[in-house]
């Protein structure tokens, strides 16, 4: 249930925010946040990409199936632009979430410099700090 808690408050906002803006005279500005609102909690959305699992079982699963692992948190830009450029193959990838994981969390700043940068993903055997989404499509479906 977890993994609602972000769209819904998104979604709960936007609601709110354009219900505001509606009753205040500006209908267009309303629909327009509440389809940007709508749309971001869409993307938010655990059915898009598999549930986040710890780091270790993520580094497990990719050494039996080969399969890259992301490091992600919640709220970050460039997660949701790598879970939307992923969404033909987002449920091939295992996810961390490097907040509630903090071995996810020192496993990116072991090869960010010992920052937390994310996306961060693991394909190959090789570390790759915020890759274009492309890349990331090509190792989930050849399973590197």
């Amino acid at each position: 249930m977890r993994n609602w808690r972000s769209p819904a408050l998104l979604a709960a906002g936007g609601v709110l925010g354009a219900a505001a803006l509606f009753a205040g005279g500006s209908p267009v500005f309303a629909v327009i946040l509440l389809l940007w609102f709508l749309g971001w909690a869409w993307a938010s959305t655990p059915l898009l990409v598999r549930s986040s699992v710890t780091a270790a079982e993520a580094q497990a699963r990719s050494a039996e199936d080969g399969r890259p692992i992301v490091y992600w948190r919640p709220g970050c830009p460039f997660c949701l632009r790598m879970r939307l450029g992923l969404l033909p193959v987002g449920r091939r990838v295992h996810w961390v979430n490097i907040w509630s994981d903090p071995e996810g969390a020192a496993a990116v700043r072991a090869v960010a410099d010992g920052n937390e940068t994310v996306p961060t993903v693991i394909a190959a055997g090789a570390a790759h700090v915020n890759p274009a989404p492309s890349a990331v499509r090509g190792w989930a479906r050849s399973g590197a």
